[in-house]
């Protein structure tokens, strides 16, 4: 049992479920909207501004203080197998969020309304302005943040400074409090008063039918990525694809009640055992995949992302989206195994990137997080699949004794 599987769902169970204050955020958001008086709403508008630029500060502090430290540490110990882990993890990410991609430009235009209302594409005409703003800059810029992070990461793997690394994990360490701490408590208010706004501007009734319609849209391509990584790792492992999902649905279960990797990983591990992968294996790659494997929230992000452009007749460029899911398959890797975790890693690219306003992040935060368990539940379900390929890659006996010791430094880490 791993340092991580510390974290158990009966642990997790006793704290508020964050999908459930989400969910009465926009249910009492829509229904306030009818009666509360334009005064009220603007008190939300001006907390939700306030709020907005505290965002917009801490990102960059998120990106560095994520990333910075998991390159270091995915450059220590042997190394062969961890990066040939870490390699299919992030290809795995990429194939997902590139099936988002096409599948969501065939598909979306026949979901989502041709002709959206001026409200919704033109919300500033509609939507209550705050009392007042007050301007927090960040830092340093979003970009600049990330080639930072990859900086001080690679660094750290080519040199020896125990006395940075210790305090770039000490950084991490704040950086996930401000998450779980203060971002994450705060998420409820600020999707209250977004959908608080659009109720009055006239908005919220076309945003909610049509992001049901993309919701069952992305639950049916999880379920596709995840019969595809698993005929691949039964290709490979030379086992019955079928039956290894099967065995890994307990995994899966278990995530759709805790969405979080972290919490799942006991589970998890125990399955990829019973599915045949052996202990030292399984030990290694479960842990790691909790942290740099996320298809199903690849998948998700590309998908409301495009959704999100497609409503407010943002131009869709081929070459920013697939550079765009090239980063956030990067910034995947760093994203904490926390509820809604991964949307607010990602949150700087899709200002940054794609050029989205508050309310729009605004509005992939609520969603994302509104399905979050199942993004979650297919993430931990594909390390399973993981597990196995590397299992034969690896062969019995051969390389464990590095591997174990690289799975005992994984134990700090995750």
């Amino acid at each position: 049992m791993t340092a991580a599987s510390q974290v158990t769902p009966e642990s997790t169970s006793r704290r508020p479920s964050l999908l459930i204050l989400i969910v009465i955020a926009i249910a009492l958001g829509v229904v306030c909207g009818l009666f509360f008086p334009a005064g009220l709403t603007r008190v939300f508008v001006t907390f939700n501004a306030l709020f907005g630029q505290f965002l917009g500060f801490a990102i960059p502090l998120i990106i560095l203080g994520l990333i910075a430290p998991a390159i270091a540490e995915l450059g220590r110990g042997a190394g062969k197998w961890l990066a040939i882990t870490a390699g299919i993890a992030y290809l795995s990410t990429l194939i997902a969020g590139f099936m988002g991609y096409g599948a969501s430009m065939l598909v979306l235009p026949r979901v989502l309304p041709s002709d959206p209302p001026e409200a919704l594409t033109n919300p500033e005409t509609s939507l209550l302005e705050p009392y007042f703003s007050l301007d927090i800059p960040a830092l340093f810029g979003v970009t600049t943040a990330v080639v930072l992070a990859f900086v001080v990461g690679v660094a750290l793997t080519a040199i020896k400074a125990p006395t940075l690394m210790t305090g770039f994990v000490e950084f991490r360490a704040l950086v996930n409090w401000m998450i779980t701490k203060i971002i994450i408590p705060l998420l409820p208010i600020y999707i209250f008063g977004i959908f608080l706004n659009m109720t009055q501007g006239g908005q919220v009734a076309t945003v909610i039918v049509t992001f049901l319609g993309v919701v069952v849209f992305v639950f049916i391509l999880t379920w596709i990525m995840l019969l595809l990584q698993f005929t691949v790792a039964g290709a490979v492992s030379g086992r019955n694809p079928i039956k290894m999902l099967g065995t890994m649905l307990p995994a899966y279960m278990t995530a759709l009640g805790t969405s979080s990797s972290a919490a799942t990983i006991p589970v998890t591990l125990r399955q990829a055992v019973k599915m045949g992968v052996s202990k030292p294996v399984a030990a290694f790659t479960v842990p790691l995949c909790a942290t740099i494997h996320l298809a199903g929230s690849m998948i998700k992000i590309t998908c409301f992302s495009l959704a999100v452009m497609m409503l407010f007749g943002i131009e869709i460029k081929p070459g920013l989206v697939i550079g765009f899911i090239f980063m956030l398959g990067i910034m995947m890797v760093a994203a904490p195994g926390v509820p809604g975790g991964a949307i607010m890693t990602a949150a700087g690219l899709l200002s940054s990137m794609l050029g989205f306003n508050e309310a729009q992040v605004g509005l992939m935060i609520a969603t994302y997080i509104a399905i979050d368990s199942f993004g979650t539940a297919t993430n931990v379900t594909g390390d399973g699949a993981i597990s196995a390929i590397m299992d034969k890659l690896i062969g019995k006996g051969k390389g464990q004794e590095e591997l174990t010791l690289e799975a005992e430094e994984l134990e700090v880490r995750v």
